[in-house]
């Protein structure tokens, strides 16, 4: 088999695997605060249906999972309010993700749940 193995053909598969390792590593960096996001509203539904409307409790619950899932909130940050037949969940956060240093982005989360 003959081989080609030139300069342009270098360049041109070096330049696409620094692009795909950029953008694995944006992916991954954005991706982590949406996975939180969505594991916590998962997880927050579940702790007010079994929380049997004790509040300090599902407040609690909520709170360790939070810390579990390395999710910047504080108690106070967390709302628990029993109704009727109801528990509603509310809560906010930010996350700041730091692109090597260059560049920051700011996400903002809100969950309010009604189980």
């Amino acid at each position: 088999m003959k081989r080609n193995v030139n300069e342009k053909g270098f360049v041109k598969v070096a330049l696409i695997l620094i692009i795909l390792i950029l953008c694995s590593y944006v992916g991954y960096k954005v991706g982590m605060p949406y996975y939180r996001y969505s594991a916590f509203k998962a997880d927050a539904k579940e702790i007010a249906r079994i929380g049997l409307g004790e509040v300090e409790r599902t407040k609690t619950m909520l709170l360790e999972r939070a810390h579990e899932l390395k999710i910047p909130i504080e108690e106070d940050a967390i709302s628990v309010i029993r109704k009727e037949k109801t528990v509603q969940v509310s809560t906010s956060w930010n996350e700041t993700v730091d692109f090597l240093g260059i560049y920051q982005k700011d996400f903002s989360f809100n969950i309010d749940i009604e189980e």
